[in-house]
């Protein structure tokens, strides 16, 4: 069975031009309107991905009055559909206009159709993924709505998530910082028997280690200088509900055995108290760090870990979730597009391909924060890659992903290795290689690497 077409609305009222439209663009199954009233007609009952439309259109074709009013229609009935403005030859200060209004794009009469089929064909790329970001978004209960992604891997992640929620079980989550460790660990709250009771949230590397104690067990009046009432710590404030510790790499040695304590036994006691407060609380925690490095280096207790990492959770840094700073990106332009009343913002070609070339370091918060200052400081309702700021020349960076820089780079480190392994023996080495020995001396040629090699 063929692919159902893609449909294409065309506002124009010139039939010649109506015409050769139709047939330039046979590949689109292409809806005709003539002038506003008909294309929001058009709009509404077709619901295309993608307009074409003159400025000047009836009753006045020579002025471009209604057309920026069908313009702004169209924009707020349908704000994902990507409207290509055709313009007159020397028009372009009213083509500039219908971009900042969020227009995608503008084509000067007379047109070439090939060109325009490829403004067509990246328009709707760029439809299809805002409407994959919609659907990509993760929903039990609203509890994993924050998660958007296509990866694998961190499908796997929230799959895992939802598994364990229901087990009363502590749970550990691994990740560089800036990878939503917060986010799975409410959402787990969520999707647990303890929703409706407290989630309570302590980072254990921003609190001073001699008010950490406190903080996490509380104490009662006249404990030490100051304690004038007496004050429950955040494990007694989540009874019944669960206690997120985050950064948990970082918890001093002397806590860790008080936590211990309390994991083993299920009570605790206030500083300057002498009962033992019961406590039914779920754990999880949170750390960047190398835990088992920790441990071999003697900064964490080995007893601590197991009792904390019953489940295990790996989260994946943003550079290895292929195609998500993109879908996060797009849902991210429209956050803060929204909050701060930019009306309908977009991503240009050149700022999608400076995000997907970027490493990320900061992860999904370093993303958050870029896109959010690009919202602010774009002039136009298009976002480009010098509002993003990346500022590294993201052509260059993609040249890493040509198939054929990557093969000889691959091919290169190849015969490095095994060139070093097998010390310098031709035949050998090609034997390894599963090549013939002409073929490695001409490796061996193309990337400049020294004959002095036994045979």
């Amino acid at each position: 069975m063929s692919e159902k077409r893609r449909t294409l609305l065309i506002v124009e009222d010139d039939p010649a031009l109506q015409k050769q439209m139709r047939w330039a663009f046979d590949q689109y199954e292409t809806v005709v309107a003539t002038d506003r009233e008909e294309a929001i007609v058009q709009l509404r009952r077709h619901e295309p991905a993608v307009v074409t439309m003159d400025l000047g259109l009836p009753p006045a074709p020579d002025d471009v009055t209604e057309g920026f009013k069908l313009l702004g229609e169209i924009l707020a009935l349908a704000p994902d559909t990507k409207v290509v403005v055709l313009t007159g030859q020397h028009d372009r200060e009213n083509a500039v206009r219908a971009v900042g209004m969020g227009a995608y794009d503008f084509f000067a009469k007379p047109f070439e159709p090939e060109l325009l089929s490829l403004t067509f064909d990246r328009a709707l790329r760029l439809y299809d993924l805002q409407q994959d970001n919609r659907k990509l978004k993760i929903q039990q209960g609203s509890a994993l709505a924050g998660v958007i992604t296509r990866d694998p891997g961190m499908l796997r992640v929230c799959r895992l998530i939802e598994k364990v929620a229901s087990a009363n079980v502590t749970v550990m989550l691994l990740g560089e910082s800036g990878t939503g460790k917060e986010v799975l660990a409410r959402g787990l709250h969520e999707l647990s028997p303890r929703r409706n009771e407290r989630f309570v949230a302590i980072n254990c590397a921003a609190i001073p280690e001699n008010l950490l104690e406190s903080e996490l067990f509380g104490y009662e009046r006249g404990a030490f200088t100051g304690a004038v009432k007496q004050t429950l710590g955040k494990i007694e404030v989540a009874n019944k509900g669960t206690l997120f510790l985050d950064e948990i790499g970082d918890l001093p040695m002397p806590l860790q055995a008080k936590l211990l304590r309390f994991l083993q036994e299920r009570v605790i006691e206030r500083i300057g108290g002498r009962e033992e407060i019961p406590v039914d609380v779920r754990i999880v925690c949170a750390t960047h760090q190398d835990v088992k490095g920790l441990i071999q280096a003697g900064r964490f207790r080995e007893d601590l870990y197991y009792r904390l990492a019953e489940i295990v959770v790996d989260i994946p840094a943003l550079r290895d979730r292929d195609g998500d700073a993109v879908l996060l990106a797009h849902a991210f332009v429209q956050r803060f597009a929204g909050e701060h009343g930019r009306g309908v913002m977009t991503l240009t070609d050149d700022a999608v391909q400076s995000i997907e070339s970027h490493r990320w370091p900061g992860n999904i918060r370093e993303l958050e924060n870029a896109i959010k200052r690009a919202v602010i400081m774009a002039d136009a309702n298009c976002i480009t890659a010098d509002d993003v700021g990346l500022g590294k020349n993201a052509d260059e960076e993609l040249e890493a992903l040509n198939l054929r820089v990557v093969r000889e780079e691959a091919e290169r480190r190849a015969v490095v290795r095994v060139m070093a392994r097998v010390n310098g023996n031709v035949a050998r080495a090609a034997e390894v290689l599963g090549i013939s020995r002409p073929t490695l001396y001409d490796l061996m040629n193309r990337f400049g690497l020294k004959k002095e090699i036994s045979t």
